[in-house]
């Protein structure tokens, strides 16, 4: 399912939403330039590697340059499908759930769920020595926040059926809780396998932490303005 439009649209500008967007593809754009070697090792320097954290924490080390990393490894992506799926449902999603926390508190939203996402890959592959990169957390974030935020919004759709595509609206509450049961059912299903190209441990960690989260930044009454139509 590929989110088009929500029926919802923002009382202010989501500038940090879209300076959100803009940065991702700029950082993306400048990976493309550099040759594999380069581009690979900017991987393994800024992306966040489990086997290193797990190692600090169990050493009892302090998590200095790893903590960075849960930071710059959100805005590193594998390729086009890669950025071009996120910065999708983050622009779909991201605007209202800013336009509820405010700018600054949507920022820190941003990066609180990412961190949790990667956390959570950590916690379910923690000798991973494959770089955590993306903004799958983050984005997974925004998307449970909206999930509990605006139940009554609805979502135009494009749906592949084999060859063929179809543009359906569907309750954003019944496309977000299809698309987390997806996360949940494709981690279950990479437990204990090889190395998963798809962190989808990262999405539910950070689905649940835009649950919490925008309970506790959003301090006012869950919004549940269906919002006008199409």
């Amino acid at each position: 399912m590929i989110p088009l439009r929500d029926s919802l649209r923002p009382r202010t500008a989501p500038f940090i939403n879209w300076i959100l967007i803009a940065v991702n593809l700029y950082i993306f754009i400048r990976e493309i330039m550099l040759p594999p070697g380069e581009l690979n090792e900017v991987f393994y320097t800024l992306g966040l590697i489990p086997s290193n954290v797990s190692h600090l924490i169990f050493s009892g080390s302090p998590l200095d340059v790893s903590m960075i990393s849960f930071i710059t490894a959100m805005f590193l992506h594998g390729g086009w499908m890669h950025v071009l799926s996120n910065m999708l449902f983050l622009w779909v999603f991201g605007d209202n759930v800013e336009d509820r926390l405010g700018h600054l508190r949507y920022l820190f939203f941003y990066l609180a769920a990412g961190i949790v996402g990667s956390i959570a890959h950590i916690m379910s592959n923690p000798f991973s020595e494959v770089p955590i990169i993306g903004a799958s957390g983050a984005v997974a974030g925004v998307l449970g926040a909206y999930f509990v935020t605006f139940p009554r919004a609805r979502v135009l759709t494009l749906i592949p059926i084999i060859i063929f595509f179809t543009i359906v609206e569907i309750p954003a509450v019944i496309f977000l809780a299809l698309w987390f049961v997806l996360q949940i059912f494709n981690g279950t299903a990479s437990l204990g396998g090889a190395a998963d190209a798809v962190a989808w441990w990262a999405h539910v960690g950070g689905f649940l932490a835009g649950i919490v989260l925008i309970k506790t930044l959003g301090k006012a009454k869950i919004e549940v303005r269906g919002g006008s139509p199409f």
